[in-house]
């Protein structure tokens, strides 16, 4: 089978350059070429097409082999570059290939030209490799710093806002129905939502928010988002689903999820301005050793495929390289916060997956994302539950180092009935348990707190009282943390901003599991 060559030949001699033209063919490429004679033309067929290699003939009247190397390193330094010539001596050889060029062939022996050309061709795609390689690492250098950054801001954040939007609940809830005070409470509790939707966007794209993995069909999160998508997306871009007519189970954190699924079909949204198609599609996907070996970044295994396309514009090339940077977008000031596609690929990335992008301009985009299949069935959907707290009279032992945060619990648990002993960190944590263990009922733990961190206090008190139920809270946790224990079914995830009535429920569901 002949291999596809696309050469530029710099050759002021036709028959010369059918000669050079056969001689590739009988070493088995299958050529399309261009012969110029001169540097306009190099420069203009440089520019307009994509070539594999450079042939250049060392001297042509008017124009050396010199000055077109100077040009192809200018424009395409990347392409690789030879001479063949029948009047280039060893010492100008030598020269050329110390300004650049990758090889060199007399004219009288054509037949190394073959052999020289696929050397190059493999080395040359080592070198992009190479390239692509060094590039993913400064991106993931750059990404890991704005993580961190990112990560310690919402951290912060997400304790203030948890106190506002708590504080701002029971103001709503002891508030006359329709009085001013009412409708100021619920303005600070709508604007402290929304400020915690973008917390959480910061995290996810710092992969440092809580997960709460389960085991889902990704079919089944779709049919039930598709009205919520359908209202979002708007009458002129049709939906089209096609689902696998199997389940797709993965493990993974259906709110974050769905976060994805929501992300990419805004963005198709966006890119359709006039209308559209935007087109869902799951299905069944397997990467074997080979294509991992051309695909670095992917693992092999069983995944499962989500694939979302829309009929919008595109993207050039030079938009792709950044359309997973946090805040790069391509909308006017206030129409964005740039950090759709990174959160979406931050999200997959945790989830120990990975996203890949097709888009041409005027052609429209497609998001491949895909996850871990899961073998095993997908658990039932969690129900929302919206009834009130119910009341207790057991002591709580709450530990959490921000004061606003922890007067709002306390104030909480204590309106509910509790009693409730606090610490500010995690060695009082575990001194106050010694002291009070046989009277402590539940335990809340914030994740990150000095002296000692949540996971700590949690390994001594179950040391002093194993059968102790513990609530985690946190909406940062440091990458590596280990949650495994989080499997007991005495122990439970609370995520940061948490409301209230959520608290409130959270206590007394886990209470009541415990003295069954």
């Amino acid at each position: 089978m002949l291999t596809p060559l696309r050469a530029l030949i710099l050759e002021d001699s036709e028959m010369d350059c059918a000669l050079l033209v056969r001689e590739l063919e009988n070493g088995g490429f299958s050529v399309l070429h261009k012969r110029v004679e001169n540097a306009p033309d190099l420069r203009k067929n440089l520019i307009a097409e994509n070539w594999d290699i450079v042939i250049s003939d060392y001297s042509m009247p008017g124009f050396n082999g010199t000055a077109a190397l100077r040009i192809v390193q200018e424009l395409k330094a990347d392409i690789p570059f030879i001479f063949v010539s029948g009047t280039i001596g060893e010492d100008v050889a030598v020269d050329a290939m110390r300004n650049g060029a990758h090889d060199y062939v007399m004219k009288g022996k054509l037949k190394r030209l073959a052999p020289a050309i696929r050397r190059e061709l493999q080395e040359a795609e080592l070198r992009r490799e190479h390239k692509r390689i060094e590039l993913q690492m400064r991106h993931l250098e750059k990404f890991e710093v704005i993580g961190k950054l990112a990560g310690g801001i919402a951290h912060d954040f997400n304790n203030v806002l948890g106190a506002i939007q708590g504080w701002a609940e029971l103001g709503l809830l002891e508030s006359p129905k329709e009085s001013r005070p009412a409708n100021l409470f619920h303005s600070i509790h709508s604007q402290s939502l929304r400020a915690a939707g973008l917390t959480r966007q910061l995290l996810a794209y710092a992969r440092r928010q809580m997960l709460e993995p389960r085991n889902i069909d990704l079919n089944q999160v779709l049919a039930e988002t598709g009205g919520m998508l359908r209202r979002v997306i708007g009458q002129n871009i049709e939906i089209k689903m096609h689902l696998s007519p199997e389940p797709l189970v993965v493990r993974a954190d259906p709110s974050q999820i769905e976060q994805v699924i929501m992300n990419l079909c805004l963005n198709g949204r966006d890119a359709m301005r006039q209308g559209g198609e935007l087109r869902i599609e799951t299905s069944h996907a397997e990467f074997d050793r080979d294509y991992c070996n051309l695909h670095q970044y992917v693992s092999p295994g069983k995944y499962v495929r989500l694939s979302i396309s829309d009929t919008g514009t595109g993207m050039h090339s030079e938009t792709m390289k950044h359309i997973f940077e946090p805040f790069f977008t391509t909308k006017e000031i206030g129409q964005g916060t740039g950090l759709g596609l990174a959160t979406t690929f931050a999200i997959v990335k945790q989830h120990l997956g990975y996203v890949e992008t097709e888009s041409k301009m005027g052609e429209g985009t497609t998001f491949h994302v895909y996850l871990p299949a899961f073998e095993g069935a997908a658990e039932p959907r969690l129900l929302v539950d919206e009834t009130p707290a119910r009341r207790g009279t057991e002591t709580i032992l709450v530990a959490e180092d921000n004061d606003g945060v922890l007067e709002l619990i306390k104030d909480v648990l204590i309106s509910l009935g509790y009693k409730v002993i606090v610490a500010r960190d995690g060695a009082e944590a575990i001194s106050e348990f010694k002291l009070n263990a046989d009277a402590i009922s539940l335990v809340l733990l914030d994740m990150q707190m000095p002296k000692a961190s949540g996971q700590e206090a949690y390994e001594s008190i179950r040391k002093i009282k194993s059968q102790v139920p513990v609530i985690l809270t946190s909406g940062y946790v440091e990458p590596g943390t280990e949650v495994s224990f989080t499997t007991s079914s005495k122990v439970v995830l609370l995520p940061k901003p948490f409301s209230p009535v959520a608290l409130g429920r959270k206590v007394r569901d886990l209470l009541d599991e415990t003295t069954d």
